[in-house]
């Protein structure tokens, strides 16, 4: 009789160490859980002082904002590629930091320019380029397409022509000369032909 309660004494003393260490590891689970969670939302939240006031400011997903940046990255190229005045130091500054959001596409574009005298044309016509963007559409396999128009003031006449080009983006490391880190590939023109003609007063 002595050793029958011995024995259940032993059991019940088992299952209740195994019971309560289970039941330890659960609570150490779950506080491991939303302490983690807590971190998380903690690091989405940064203060910003303004004059020693505490601002909470949200830092938001980068994936949320990127096809803003993809837009951004896009119309800062053609702009730059395509607004253009007759300095040819303004030019070459131009082409200089669109090269750096494209691939060797904006290269063989901006070559074949060049050797067709497009640059030369500016320079000896006094033209003065500039980019109006309408619309950039994405897709979701990186795919965009550039729908503006350029604008070309000369000394006779003043011509809008319709801009359409389509390429595909790619993100890489962000650096001083590619802020969004997005590089722009395969790049080419679909469309540049004339909208309007309009002839200047020359007396």
């Amino acid at each position: 009789m002595i050793i029958k309660n011995i024995e259940s004494k032993i059991k019940l003393a088992t299952y209740l160490s195994l019971g309560s260490f289970i039941t330890a590891v659960i609570i150490c689970m779950g506080v491991s859980f939303f302490a983690y969670k807590q971190v998380s939302n903690a690091r989405q939240s940064i203060y910003i002082l303004d004059n020693n006031i505490p601002i909470l400011a949200k830092q938001t997903n980068m994936q949320m904002n990127r096809p803003a940046e993809y837009r951004a990255a896009v119309d800062l190229f053609h702009s730059l590629f395509f607004s253009l005045t007759p300095d040819d130091k303004h030019i070459e500054y131009q082409m200089k930091k669109a090269m750096y959001l494209a691939d060797e596409s904006g290269v063989l574009q901006y070559n074949n320019l060049k050797e067709r005298g497009y640059f030369n044309s500016i320079l000896s016509s006094s033209s003065v380029l500039t980019l109006q963007t309408d619309s950039i559409a994405l897709e979701p396999s990186n795919k965009f397409t550039f729908y503006g128009k350029q604008k070309i003031e000369r000394r006779s006449a003043t011509i809008t022509r319709s801009l359409i080009t389509e390429g595909y983006l790619m993100d890489i490391p962000r650096s001083e000369n590619n802020s969004h880190g997005v590089l722009i590939t395969n790049w080419k023109t679909l469309e540049n032909k004339d909208l309007s003609h309009v002839s200047k007063n020359t007396f």
